[in-house]
């Protein structure tokens, strides 16, 4: 259970410091930020593989590179949509 409470805090870091490098808000405050970390570290994981620092199971340096992808993404499919309306 610890272990899932730690994942969840360095979900939230990473999603908040991928926001911060962007300049961008992500939705959802601080659940956004957990599942923007999460997401971000499972896309990280998958392209760039586990190397560097782990903290909650979670390799820091993907992870962040995931989570500014996934942001960027995000934000750019958002934009789009709500320059349509």
């Amino acid at each position: 259970m610890m272990g899932f409470i730690v994942m969840l805090i360095v979900g939230g870091l990473i999603g908040w410091a991928a926001g911060a490098i962007l300049g961008k808000d992500i939705p959802g405050g601080i659940l956004g930020n957990i599942i923007a970390g999460l997401l971000g570290s499972w896309v990280g994981g998958m392209f760039f593989g586990e190397w560097g620092p782990s903290f909650g199971g979670i390799f820091v340096f993907p992870a962040l590179i995931g989570s500014i992808i996934f942001i960027a993404v995000v934000s750019l499919i958002l934009g789009k949509l709500r320059g349509k309306k």
